[in-house]
């Protein structure tokens, strides 16, 4: 039986990937187990610097898969299911490891959370982000009510909850919730070449700087400051960052003896 989620280790990339292309990589019971496990693995395993989210098939995920739910689940079963979806929400966002996101044609319902839930998302020039959840007489979940406005601002986040509205990737594109449109045969390539950029440079100083934005609306402006101030002072007593500042101040004063 082919396995609905697939994780993979490769010189500090963790590699995620949805494996249900039939129904659209739309979770089932297995799948959100699955995705809970791979998740905790790759937040917590000290030889991982970099997460890349993509998935198999022409689209990137279409949330819950509504003919399980059309087969007989309960509203007490789905609440079961997003609480497991969640668990590996949460770790993605509050990990300290950057979470680039590689999505291809739809992006709909609980996938726009799955989404929200990297930090960088590139997608194709055919893809179409929406929400779509009251279509079928449902609300918003996997922290789609959480992170959108967030991430688009409360006006842009009402749009697409109160309509069956999808964004193209150039509205996406402008409204700020992706990074980057690129050809469709060329969305995996290019988060993989984002992943790998930060794994060459100071991949836990880019760590520690998404954490640093995630974490920021849950402390004050004052609170927030002491965090960066202590946070600096850290990565700074790191052999990497003394290295790399070195070698910065030195190719500087190079710089200025040519002149």
């Amino acid at each position: 039986m082919t396995e609905p989620l697939s994780l993979t280790v490769d010189d500090g990339l963790a590699r995620i990937t949805l494996n249900r292309p039939q129904r659209m990589n739309a979770f089932d019971d297995a799948m959100a187990r699955a995705w809970a496990r791979a998740t905790a693995e790759a937040t917590t395993r000290d030889d991982i610097g970099a997460i890349l989210l993509d998935a198999e098939g022409s689209h990137f995920c279409a949330g819950g898969d509504v003919h399980a739910m059309a087969s007989g689940t309960t509203g007490a079963g789905i609440t079961a299911l997003a609480h497991v979806i969640n668990s590996g929400i949460r770790a993605l966002a509050e990990s300290s490891i950057p979470v680039v996101v590689a999505a291809q044609g739809t992006t709909a319902g609980g996938g726009l959370g799955i989404l929200l839930s990297g930090d960088y998302a590139v997608i194709g020039e055919n893809s179409r982000i929406g929400s779509l959840y009251a279509n079928i007489g449902l609300t918003p979940d996997l922290s789609v009510s959480a992170q959108l406005a967030r991430a688009v601002g409360e006006r842009r986040a009402l749009q697409l909850v109160l309509q069956d509205r999808m964004l193209t990737a150039q509205e996406a594109l402008a409204w700020g919730l992706v990074a980057e449109v690129v050809p469709a045969d060329e969305v995996r390539t290019r988060a993989e070449e984002v992943a790998r950029f930060w794994l060459a440079g100071a991949a836990r100083a880019y760590g520690q700087a998404k954490r640093l934005v995630r974490d920021s609306p849950t402390r004050s402006f004052a609170d927030q400051l002491t965090e960066e101030a202590r946070s600096i002072g850290a990565a700074l007593d790191t052999p990497e960052a003394q290295a790399r500042v070195a070698a910065f101040a030195a190719a500087a004063a190079a710089r200025k003896e040519k002149r």
